[in-house]
């Protein structure tokens, strides 16, 4: 049987994480256009093969190409979308109704949409219905990807015979990818793992110590869990890479832009003013009023994200939302 081979890779996004997307298709051996919003940024990218915005120090691969127009990536045998959650619509609709069918769009951003409640695989079917929808997804953070250092992620695609295809174009040596058809199942997972890794850095920011922090990881585990079952996703997918893995990267250090943003609430500071001092977006707070609504639709009991929730809207006060959650009813821990 003849083995589907993606080389020409299309990526969207030209921030931190696109950009070590971009490297490793390149180290993959892979010929990739990467699109770019700042001209400033794309011009570095393809004179001094460095992301001077977002990815500073990191030498890029002369298979790079930045381009400032989406229609530069027309005819690529690929695309990854890596533009934040609540901005994929709109960045990828200029171009959407002109992708052949079938072609693979993998998904990179990890959130839910404000405004729909729907997650990236369903806008992607909203705007592109006829190509062929995988996420990646998994515990990666863009600078150690970008320099190489040993990283592996989950590739999710219903499509069995297209997932072969795009783990064996991304996969580097340093670099490994598994395959699951469960394509809501990736996207759970990295959705929650936002939220609930703003709240780990709160209780540390609030100096409630590493007994609490570890709570927090192991019963929002649950709460992934039980949002998992009622829409439908695959245990062992939430057990994986892009569930528990991520989910234990995110929340344990301050690398991740979600977790010090829970620190610095702690530690003080409003979330305006943490906002106000950052390039780059922090995906779970977006996520978190949208993930409380949803949850509460289906039945679901999802505590610490609904508190988070309250607590980033203002809503709550941090105090009185813990002190709320340590006074729940007790239960079986299964439950």
């Amino acid at each position: 049987m003849t083995q589907i081979h993606y080389q020409n890779i299309g990526v969207i996004g030209a921030g931190a994480w696109g950009t070590a997307l971009a490297q490793t298709l390149a180290a993959a051996g892979r010929d990739v256009t990467l699109w770019g919003y700042e001209a400033d940024c794309v011009n570095a990218i393809n004179h001094q093969h460095e992301n001077i915005i977002y990815l500073k120090g990191v030498t890029l691969s002369k298979q790079i190409k930045a381009v400032t127009e989406l229609e530069g990536l027309l005819g690529c045998d690929a695309l990854l979308v890596v533009t934040p959650a609540q901005h994929m619509r709109q960045s990828l609709a200029p171009i959407a109704a002109k992708l052949p069918a079938g072609l693979p769009v993998m998904l990179c951003s990890k959130g839910i949409e404000i405004s729909t409640g729907k997650f990236m695989s369903e806008v992607l079917s909203d705007i592109a219905p006829q190509v062929e929808t995988a996420v990646l997804s998994g515990p990666s953070f863009a600078i150690d990807v970008a320099k190489g250092l040993p990283a592996a992620v989950t590739i999710a695609c219903e499509n069995q015979k297209a997932g072969h295809a795009l783990c064996r174009m991304i996969a580097a040596p340093q670099f490994r990818p598994y395959l699951t058809g469960d394509v809501l199942g990736a996207e759970i997972g990295g959705a929650v793992k936002n939220v609930l890794a703003i709240a780990c850095g709160l209780v540390l920011g609030l100096g409630l110590g590493r007994s609490a922090h570890a709570a927090i990881i192991a019963r929002g585990f649950a709460e992934m869990g039980r949002l998992g079952r009622a829409l439908g996703a695959e245990p062992e997918t939430l057990s994986g890479l892009c569930g528990l893995g991520d989910l234990v990267l995110t929340c344990s250090s301050e690398t991740s832009r979600n977790m010090s943003c829970g620190l610095a609430l702690g530690q003080g500071q409003s979330l305006s003013q943490i906002m106000a001092g950052r390039d780059a977006v922090t995906e779970g707070v977006a996520t978190a009023p949208v993930l409380k609504t949803l949850a509460e639709s289906r039945g679901v009991d999802m505590p610490i994200c609904s508190a988070m929730a309250d607590i980033l809207s203002g809503k709550v006060e941090m105090t009185a939302a813990l002190t709320a959650l340590l006074a729940r009813e007790l239960k079986q821990e299964s439950a």
